[in-house]
């Protein structure tokens, strides 16, 4: 082993140190844009929901009923 090796060992100088370090980021940054990504589809499913509901109440209403008269004076 050369010297210089000898002498990066004996301090424990890793090169890749860096990008190792950036690697662990990104990943706990995806983990984290995975979850997420998870809660958005979640609460787009609530919504798809909520929406067929409302559509359901709309198509049931009966739109020749007569509104009753507004309460109080005008």
């Amino acid at each position: 082993m050369p010297l210089w090796r000898r002498l990066l060992a004996m301090v424990n100088w890793r090169p890749v140190f860096d990008i190792e370090q950036r690697t662990r980021q990104l990943e706990n940054e995806i983990a984290q844009l995975d979850t997420e990504i998870a809660q958005i589809k979640t609460e787009n499913k609530r919504l798809a929901a909520l929406e067929l509901r409302m559509d359901a109440l709309l198509r049931n209403a009966d739109s020749s009923s007569q509104t009753p008269p507004a309460t109080g004076s005008s």
